[in-house]
């Protein structure tokens, strides 16, 4: 009796051993490649998977782990591992030495995110997955680094993480892994360039607000002579309005004076015309007159030489009297009775 108990007490736990080592519990995002007798068999889902104990085994493989210790300085552990992680992964590498077309030595680092699509290509179709990505990443940056100079370099950010990304996915495609971007983190050229590109940049800064300065004062003085040129051209404006002006004021005084002098002309003829007289001479008198009182203004002594034939006009001058008798002559008194 106790033979048959232990007996069937081993059965039970051989029993129980073998469903426990048949059945598999695969977390969401991961999977697993078992072999059967060494052979590929199939790939386990997420789930519930059975398998049969000591014929079908799991298949490892390398996967790399980074971590970064307090100085920054990259940690990389390399294990095998049988459960395939399908999410995005993160591949931080380690600092390199690349060479720009112009022969510059640069310090690049990089970030690489992929995805496996195919963990039995993955598993199948390369040795050691993590050191071939690792190095295929090397080795592309090294070659686009070295068709560009350093100035593209450091510019072309978006350009040098386009290209990789292609070359990569193309070349990790048969791998089955899909490659979905490259960043570079830090470029670091060396010392003595650092210092000329901030010198140069220093200059091109001192040169950009020099030239702001220099346009400044350029459209300050294409101002001011704008200014000067409006204010001589209103200057000049007023000068001709002003001179126009006085002209205009000018013609109209000397119509006026003409037109008195023609309407006393004329009241002259007409009252000298009723007595006979000439009334050019009387003018002429008249003028002679207003031209010998103006001679006398003044404390001055004044020499006054007259023409000869003003004597004939001055001896006129007595029929002035005889003119004006009984007539009404501006400028001339009539005499009393």
């Amino acid at each position: 009796m106790t033979a048959t108990f232990i007996t069937v007490t081993v059965i039970v736990l051989l029993v129980i051993f073998i469903v426990a080592k048949g059945l598999i519990i695969v977390q969401q995002s991961e999977t697993m490649v078992i072999e059967r007798l060494g052979r590929y068999e199939k790939t386990l889902s997420s789930g519930v998977n059975i398998i049969f104990p000591f014929i079908d085994k799991p298949r490892s493989m390398m996967w790399r782990y980074t971590t970064r210790n307090i100085k920054g300085d990259l940690l990389v552990r390399v294990v095998p591992v049988t459960r395939i992680d399908l999410r995005e992964t993160v591949y931080d590498f380690d600092r390199q030495s690349v060479i720009t077309r112009d022969n510059v030595v640069t310090e690049i680092n990089a970030v690489l995110y992929f995805q496996i699509v195919d963990p039995t290509r993955a598993m199948y179709e390369i040795s050691n997955l993590p050191i071939a990505i690792e190095m295929l990443t090397q080795t592309s940056l090294r070659n686009v680094i070295g068709e560009m100079d350093l100035d593209e370099t450091l510019t072309s950010r978006d350009t040098i993480n386009n290209k990789l990304r292609d070359i990569l996915d193309e070349a990790t495609n048969k791998w089955g892994v899909k490659v979905n971007r490259i960043e570079l983190q830090d470029i670091n050229p060396p010392r003595d360039i650092r210092d000329a590109m901030e010198k140069q940049m220093r200059a091109e800064r001192d040169k950009r607000a020099q030239i702001l300065t220099a346009e400044g004062q350029k459209e300050a003085a294409i101002r001011e002579s704008e200014g000067k040129m409006q204010s001589s051209i209103n200057h000049a404006e007023g000068l001709k309005q002003a001179e126009i002006l006085a002209a205009e004021a000018e013609r109209q005084s000397k119509i006026l004076r003409a037109e008195g002098e023609a309407s006393a002309i004329n009241r002259i003829t007409e009252a000298l015309s009723a007595s006979g007289a000439d009334p050019t001479q009387y003018l002429i008198a008249i003028r002679y007159l207003e031209t010998l009182s103006s001679l006398s203004e003044g404390n001055k002594s004044k020499l006054v030489y007259l023409p000869y034939e003003a004597t004939g006009i001055l001896s006129a001058l007595g029929g002035i009297k005889e003119i004006s008798k009984g007539s009404i002559i501006p400028g001339v008194p009539t005499e009393k009775n």
